[in-house]
């Protein structure tokens, strides 16, 4: 695989991109290009394909969202012609919305797939004969063993994979899908990390891939991060601490298990804060509900376990909560890469138990660097341990803070960032022909 070095541009004007396509761009107030996009946008308007690893809220789906418009509009054939996959239905939404947005003035068409509704309304979207599919592996399977799907015309596939987790038979069925898709098309892998997993999916689909790597082991430098020690019993208490900090302004709460996630949002609920949780066990509907609640700034706290969070991007959050360590270190930036997004400052607060040394010394040597311990009076560990759980939280001094009403999610500025881009070959052929093959 090559490499690439940083190029630098004044504007997205720089990628020589389509009329509607720039007109679509300034509806998203996009100002100037973040890194990843300065440096994969060039290379996937000339076919490469394309490897690219960037933390999380860096761009990646403008990154190829992008030159999959510009080739649409050069070049319009009935689709559907380019095929985007994500491993949950939350971020082929968020995927599907975005590129709403940059072909807000072109006639590009796009549907989301996704399991856990009725297929009825997306089988006459697909009808209609779209230009970009964006879904799930299980639904677009699905869908194309009916018959109801047919993907022979596809000659650009994007793959999100978002993070390291491959649950739910989502590498499988994503092979099974590359099996029936034509040799001959552009290819453009993109995540947040780089295990095994990825790396073997990469090396048998991209083909002489141009590669862009930002993504560091540690988190980005807009998040400020620490631990704090605290004994399990007095998880809660801290929480409420924290929370009542005048920089909180909106929160993920991540637990372990979907049954904490549940239980921690009904006790935040009773205790007057505006939180909602979202775990395994919801419905899509409910799972929407609460979204939609989160990102409207109905709810300023959501509580989730990872794989209900996963692919999950709202701009503004202030804070991410650790409840519960992570499963992995891997995880740990992951998880606090959803503040601190597009050049915003975010704070991210890990609460870690005697049990919990092990994962300290292992996510340290994977960010390569001692990660900072807050002690927060009262709170040590063994400090104030109720002897035990009876009696409800009556060990709580004062009464439940309530919080006022936010006047709204912080902003997200995107034009934070110096960034910059090349221009494409201007011998570019037409014709949609593409030099890579899946393997």
């Amino acid at each position: 695989m090559s490499d690439t070095t940083s190029s630098t541009s004044e504007g997205f004007d720089a990628f020589d991109l389509h009329p509607n396509v720039m007109r679509g761009i300034c509806a998203a107030s996009f100002k100037t290009p973040r890194p990843i996009q300065v440096d994969t946008i060039p290379a996937a308007l000339d076919g490469r394909d394309i490897l690219g690893l960037a933390p999380t809220g860096t761009g990646k789906t403008a990154a190829f969202a992008l030159p999959i418009l510009d080739v649409l509009l050069d070049d319009p054939i009935a689709g559907p012609t380019a095929l985007i996959i994500a491993p949950t239905r939350e971020l082929a939404s968020q995927i599907d919305a975005e590129i709403r947005t940059l072909a807000k003035y072109t006639d590009v068409k796009t549907v989301t797939v996704f399991g856990g509704v009725s297929q009825r309304g997306q089988v006459a979207a697909i009808r209609r004969k779209p230009d970009i599919v964006v879904g799930c592996p299980g639904r677009i399977l699905d869908l194309m063993q009916q018959k109801l799907l047919r993907l022979d015309k596809v000659d650009m596939l994007v793959l999100d994979v978002a993070d390291h987790r491959f649950d739910m038979g989502f590498l499988p069925d994503i092979k099974r899908i590359l099996a029936q898709l034509p040799t001959k098309r552009q290819n453009l892998l993109f995540s947040a990390t780089m295990p095994a997993a990825i790396r073997k999916l990469a090396n048998e689909v991209l083909s002489d891939p141009h590669v862009v790597e930002l993504a560091g082991r540690g988190p980005a430098e807009t998040i400020e991060h620490a631990l704090y020690p605290v004994s399990e019993l007095r998880k809660r208490d801290l929480l409420d601490h924290l929370l009542g900090d005048k920089s909180y302004d909106s929160a993920i709460v991540f637990t372990r298990t979907k049954h904490r996630a549940k239980r921690l949002a009904d006790q935040l609920t009773r205790s007057g804060h505006r939180a909602v949780g979202l775990q395994g066990n919801m419905s899509q509907g409910q799972r929407d509900r609460a979204m939609k609640g989160f990102r409207g700034n109905t709810f300023d706290i959501l509580v989730a376990t990872d794989i209900a969070a996963r692919g999950i991007d709202v701009s503004g959050i202030s804070h991410v909560i650790n409840f519960d360590v992570p499963n992995t270190p891997e995880a740990y930036t992951h998880r606090i890469g959803r503040t601190g997004r597009s050049g915003n400052e975010g704070r991210a607060f890990t609460f870690v138990t005697a049990d919990d040394r092990d994962w300290i010394r292992a996510t340290e040597r994977m960010i390569g660097s001692a990660i900072r311990q807050e002690k927060v009076d009262g709170f040590e560990l063994g400090a104030g341990d109720p002897s035990s759980r009876g009696g409800g939280r009556g060990s709580r001094s004062g009464g439940a803070r309530r919080h006022p009403a936010k006047n709204g999610r912080s902003s997200q500025s995107r034009s934070g960032r110096s960034g910059g881009g090349g221009r494409r070959s201007s011998g570019r052929s037409s014709g949609r022909a593409r030099p890579s093959a899946a393997r």
